[in-house]
């Protein structure tokens, strides 16, 4: 079962990234909107994600309100 929430996510991809496509794939399939920042389009943003991910610059990262989550597991 997936949880409803008001919170927009915030999902920091990059086409590279095989994870990324799964993720956007899974949320596209479960009927999750979310807001995409792909960080080739807008490489200022790697500073946030590095902030996000304790430095690292590592792709995706989905921000949902005050939960953050570093790459791919799976939604739900």
């Amino acid at each position: 079962m997936v949880e409803t929430t008001t919170d927009t996510i915030v999902l920091y991809t990059h086409p590279d990234c095989n994870y990324s496509d799964a993720l956007k794939e899974e949320l596209d399939e479960l009927g999750i909107t979310y807001e995409e920042i792909d960080l080739s389009l807008r490489p200022d943003m790697w500073a946030t994600v590095e902030q996000l991910a304790d430095g690292e610059r590592i792709t995706p990262v989905m921000v949902t309100g005050e939960v953050v989550e570093i790459g791919f597991h799976g939604v739900g």
